[in-house]
């Protein structure tokens, strides 16, 4: 038969830690204290050397042990000794929370990046630009001179149709014919479908 294991207690003083463990599962608040006195020294350095830092190994042990309590229905005395159990939690919460914060500080990381990064790439955007500047100003080298000064001062200057017309001292539907011209042979060479 196995001998039970005491931890943080004297044998003849008080019960075994299963056997607090499975008074644990009943609820038993007492027990659950006995239980907190046995282990929470161990737990705390098994914590403690997978995170290497007091402060969260602290938080860390105190949710193992909360853990415990919740989880004290689930340990099994066939699977091996309760303060194995235990020391399993512990040490799967720890590595759980190193993870917890490397995953964290990758996100950080990912989101300092995007801060600083552009919503559209300007040097793409400023190539296309530039690109399409010198194709209309290709296009436009294509039309006729009274095409070119319609288009231009209707277009690039801001000018109505009937300012256009004044300006070139041509008459309103002239004006209209070339800039609907004009429009339609732009059209064509930029390659807009209508």
């Amino acid at each position: 038969m196995k001998e039970a294991v005491h931890i943080g207690r004297n044998p003849s003083t008080g019960p075994a830690l299963e056997e607090l463990l499975a008074q644990v599962a009943l609820g038993d608040e007492d027990a659950f204290a006995g239980v907190y006195d046995a282990v929470a020294g161990p737990v705390l350095g098994v914590v403690r050397a997978v995170l290497r830092d007091q402060a969260q190994s602290e938080e860390v042990t105190q949710e193992v042990l909360v853990e415990v309590w919740r989880t004290a229905p689930r340990y099994r005395t066939d699977r091996g000794t309760a303060i194995n159990w235990i020391l399993t939690l512990a040490h799967r919460r720890a590595v759980d929370r190193v993870r917890s914060v490397d995953a964290a500080a990758a996100r950080d990381h990912k989101a300092a990046l995007l801060d600083r990064l552009p919503e559209y790439d300007e040097v793409v955007e400023h190539v296309e630009a530039r690109l399409e500047r010198e194709q209309v100003r290709r296009c436009v080298r294509t039309l006729t001179e009274l095409q070119r000064q319609a288009v231009t001062l209707a277009y690039y200057r801001g000018l109505t149709y009937r300012e256009v017309a004044e300006a070139l001292a041509l008459p309103l539907g002239t004006v209209k014919t070339r800039l609907r011209d004009g429009l339609i042979r732009l059209r064509d060479c930029l390659g807009v479908t209508a």
